[in-house]
Parts: C-alpha cells; structure tokens; sequence
C-alpha cells in the first residue's frame, strides 16, 4: 500500500513549473479591459475631430 505521508515528505517541485510562472508573471499582457479603453480613446478622438 502507498504510504502517502513518506511520499510527501520526498515531492520536490518541477523546475520547469517554477520557470513557466516566472515567464507568465513577467511579462506585460494586454487584458480585454486595456482592448476596450484603447478603442473608447479611438473612438473619442474621432468624435472630436468632426
């Protein structure tokens, strides 16, 4: 039978998850809310141009 308390006491997290996070968190990601603020600038100054 599986002994799930030594099997914790030998997990070691993978690398390459703690490189991965660190790229994620890194870089600059534009959400849908930076997409929606742009076009409303877009919009807004094609207004004040008529």
């Amino acid at each position: 039978m599986i002994n799930y308390e030594e099997e914790l006491k030998k997990f070691k997290p993978s690398l390459d998850v703690d490189e991965a996070e660190g790229a994620i968190y890194s870089r600059d990601l534009t959400d849908v809310i930076d997409i929606l603020k742009e076009m409303l600038r877009e919009t807004s100054g094609n207004e004040r141009d008529r």
